[in-house]
């Protein structure tokens, strides 16, 4: 008997578009003869086709295993994982709590920085208030990143070189989210390593971005289609070795699960690796590097999917072991 697949895509956030395409290209790699594809589209209005999942144990019969392929906000953040928790059915990739902390890059950084991860300089604000521009600049070195603390695919993030251009960044992130990530520039090159796994989760062969622009924005990765990736990236074996270890570290400091992707920046000053965020849903659209680490790495799309399902499987089997009243 085929395993019921249910795959969420699309999704109320600004990456709806990436979704549909992540979720395309896993599905095409699912094997027909293992698993039934269930098909649940969420407009970029929230209404769910054919219908929402019904959040109460044994509400959904006709699903075995759910594959949310939600990039950002209303997906991404825990906020669906919680539903599928309610429903106490399996999923693909993280929890409600490594999703929601990895997603706020604030609280992924204050995590990274407590278990001694290296992290680059930064600065918190609220909304668009202007009230420490003065103070950043003088804390600060140019250029800085400007980013809202809740959202991914670099959607809303300015590279920013002087106090006037640190303003009107802020103003951008802030219509985003209502927190607002200011961070060091990093002049170097950028790196991505998938990590897969439960209790013992491995790194896979990580790979270097090479960016068409000034930096990896959204229209770098999904539009342009000019960004050049190297794998195996072209580094030390010692510095090869780091970089697994770190991206492994951070997901085991976000209590990560499942899959996730972690990318770094490599200071040419200093030879310093520092993480830069992690990605719990990580692109699967065929220019996306989470697959195609993996398949360098020997595991090819449709066995990497099929995993995702074992370990959810396995996860979900273990929490239903536990007791959960007297």
């Amino acid at each position: 008997m085929k395993t019921r697949v249910a795959v969420i895509y699309g999704g109320r956030s600004g990456e709806h578009e990436v979704s549909l395409r992540s979720a395309q290209s896993i599905i095409e790699a699912m094997d027909t003869e293992k698993y039934k594809v269930l098909h649940y589209l969420i407009s970029k209005q929230g209404k769910w086709s054919p219908r929402a999942i019904v959040p109460e144990p044994k509400g959904n019969p006709e699903i075995d295993v759910v594959f949310p392929v939600l990039h950002g906000t209303f997906g991404e953040d825990g906020t669906v994982q919680g539903l599928l928790e309610l429903a106490n059915l399996p999923y693909v990739g993280a929890g409600v709590l490594a999703s929601s902390v990895s997603m706020d890059k604030e609280i992924m950084k204050r995590l990274a920085h407590e278990r001694g991860l290296p992290i680059v300089d930064y600065f918190v604000l609220r909304g668009d208030k202007q009230d420490d521009l003065e103070s950043i600049c003088s804390r600060l070195p140019f250029p800085m990143f400007v980013k809202p603390a809740n959202l991914g695919s670099s959607v809303g993030i300015s590279k920013v070189h002087d106090c006037a251009e640190l303003k009107n960044g802020i103003q951008l992130a802030a219509s985003f989210d209502r927190k607002v990530i200011v961070e060091r520039g990093v002049t170097g090159r950028e790196f991505e390593c998938a990590v897969l796994g439960n209790e013992q989760p491995v790194a896979s062969a990580p790979c270097e971005i090479l960016p068409s622009r000034d930096f990896y924005d959204y229209d770098d990765k999904y539009v342009l289609n000019k960004t050049e990736t190297v794998i195996p990236a072209d580094l030390s074996p010692e510095k090869t070795a780091e970089l697994q270890r770190l991206a492994v570290e951070c997901y085991r400091a976000v209590e990560c699960e499942g899959m996730a992707r972690v990318d770094f920046l490599l200071e040419t000053a200093t030879d310093r690796l520092y993480i830069n965020e992690i990605n719990t849903i990580p692109g699967f659209t065929s220019i996306s590097m989470y697959p195609k680490m993996w398949e360098y790495s020997g595991l090819a799309m449709p066995k990497l999917i099929e995993r995702l399902i074992d370990l959810a499987i396995e996860r979900h089997e273990a929490k239903n072991r536990l007791r959960y009243s007297k």
